[in-house]
């Protein structure tokens, strides 16, 4: 009976586990938008890709990209539903209009070098990327979007903002992944240009309407 309660308590505790339940939309869409490039895909590119070098050390914040997703959707999952469940919002619908973008506006790149000024360590992490992750569906970089909106959802949490130390860390882990996107011609710089616009704008969406309550209940008293 004790085992029985437990689980019961357990998963009630936890139920906000059903927002997982989207990435058996998301990863079937995404593997067959990356098993069915068309022919005639357009290719994103501008003059100012052109003049960022290729550093090879950035493949590791952007590696760290996964952890940093992780480690955000882990914290709020367990510390703070209502947190939890507005980064998920803001993540999955940006995700979501990605996919969409991607099925009726394909898209690639040709920026990846096709050979290395050196060899080291970090140009074989490259190499593997580059086998591992195709140059399509580039628009807009979701690893640009969702570590902006990992940000955003940091910026709003009440319990955040007395760890400085995590706050500036998350800020700065961000701001070295969006580098690392261009600087590993993993993306053009419209690819990050339109991450942050999309970030901006479900931002708005998703956070300013709670903003805004909570500035007229201080503006009524």
């Amino acid at each position: 009976m004790n085992t029985k309660n437990n689980l019961c308590a357990f998963i009630k505790k936890y139920k906000h586990a059903w927002v997982f339940l989207y990435f058996f939309i998301y990863m079937p869409w995404f593997i067959y938008l990356e098993n069915h490039i068309p022919a005639g895909y357009h290719i994103i590119h501008s003059a100012i890709d052109d003049k960022i070098p290729f550093i090879e050390y950035f493949i590791i914040p952007y590696l760290l990209w996964f952890v940093f997703i992780a480690a955000a959707f882990l914290y709020f999952f367990f510390t703070d539903v209502p947190g939890f469940y507005k980064l998920s919002a803001l993540l999955f619908t940006g995700m979501t209009i990605f996919l969409l973008i991607s099925t009726f506006f394909p898209n690639g790149l040709t920026l990846r070098p096709t050979s290395f000024a050196r060899d080291n360590i970090f140009v074989d992490m490259v190499k593997v990327l580059y086998t591992a992750d195709t140059s399509t569906n580039v628009f807009p970089s979701l690893h640009v979007f969702n570590s902006l909106g990992v940000c955003i959802a940091v910026a709003h949490s009440d319990a955040l903002k007395k760890h400085n130390l995590v706050r500036y860390g998350a800020y700065f882990l961000a701001g070295a992944i969006i580098l690392a996107t261009m600087f590993l011609k993993q993306h053009s710089i419209i690819d990050v240009v339109f991450g942050f616009v999309m970030a901006y704008g479900l931002n708005m969406v998703v956070y300013a309407p709670v903003k805004q309550t909570a500035l007229s209940k201080q503006v009524s008293w």
